[in-house]
């Protein structure tokens, strides 16, 4: 039986196999980004670091495409 993998956590293959056609939670960033808290996130968000987010009522979401924009502009390529 082969061992099992541990699942992929590089954020740009993720955006490669494509996002939910859905707005994305705090939790969906911290899974996708393998953040070790929500106050990271809200770290970025206050200190706009990280991708931009939007308010629905009282729910904080982030727009897939904009998510997908930010990790392109962040990532550094080997030279």
């Amino acid at each position: 039986m082969a061992p099992k993998r541990a699942p992929e956590t590089n954020p740009q293959t993720t955006l490669r196999a494509g996002l939910p056609d859905r707005y994305l939670t705090p939790e969906d960033l911290i899974e996708m980004f393998s953040l070790p808290s929500i106050e990271t996130l809200y770290t970025w968000r206050k200190t706009r670091v990280g991708p931009p987010a939007i308010r629905i009522g009282k729910y904080l979401r982030y727009d897939p495409a904009a998510v997908r924009t930010w990790v392109m502009n962040n990532t550094e390529t080997a030279a």
